[in-house]
């Protein structure tokens, strides 16, 4: 089994979404197929059928997300200093070709989320990160095309 980094945060959102998923959504759907066996014949009820369905989907979910929880390795991102750029650090960049300034944070891939600017850690941009340091710049090749970037910062919160 191949341990995935995940950061502290990521990790506490994954316990979070598990609680919930097996306190509240479990009960509730085990209450719906209770009261839809009532209305009688299975093999017509749409109600019944679709309360399995969702049953069949959280017990997926619970599933995918015991399984994440036991292959974490949960980096916290303020036990790491440096310098350099490493999972979990947070940089701030410049496109060299638009002038834009953009924050990004690495994190696993469990927690990757470009609409949060959180990149996971096997992204193009990630990786050619990984290691440099302030001032240094890096040339991406992404499916859109050649980027390159500035680090201006690199923190670890």
């Amino acid at each position: 089994m191949d341990k995935m980094p995940i950061t502290t945060t990521g990790y506490q959102q994954l316990e979070a979404e598990l609680k919930r998923l097996k306190s509240e959504e479990r009960p509730a759907i085990i209450e719906a197929i209770s009261a839809a066996r009532e209305h009688g014949d299975l093999s017509e009820n749409a109600e019944y059928h679709s309360a399995r369905e969702k049953q069949s989907f959280i017990e997926g979910r619970i599933a995918d997300l015991e399984d994440k929880m036991a292959r974490a390795e949960i980096i916290d991102p303020k036990k790491i200093a440096g310098d350099t750029v490493k999972f979990s650090a947070t940089i701030h960049v410049v496109d060299e070709d638009t002038e834009e300034e953009l924050t990004y944070q690495i994190v696993g891939e469990y927690e990757a989320d470009i609409d949060k600017n959180m990149l996971s850690l096997s992204a193009p941009l990630s990786r050619a990160l990984i290691g440099k340091r302030v001032g240094d710049s890096v040339e991406v090749t992404t499916p859109k095309g050649s980027k390159a970037y500035e680090i201006l910062g690199i923190s670890y919160q």
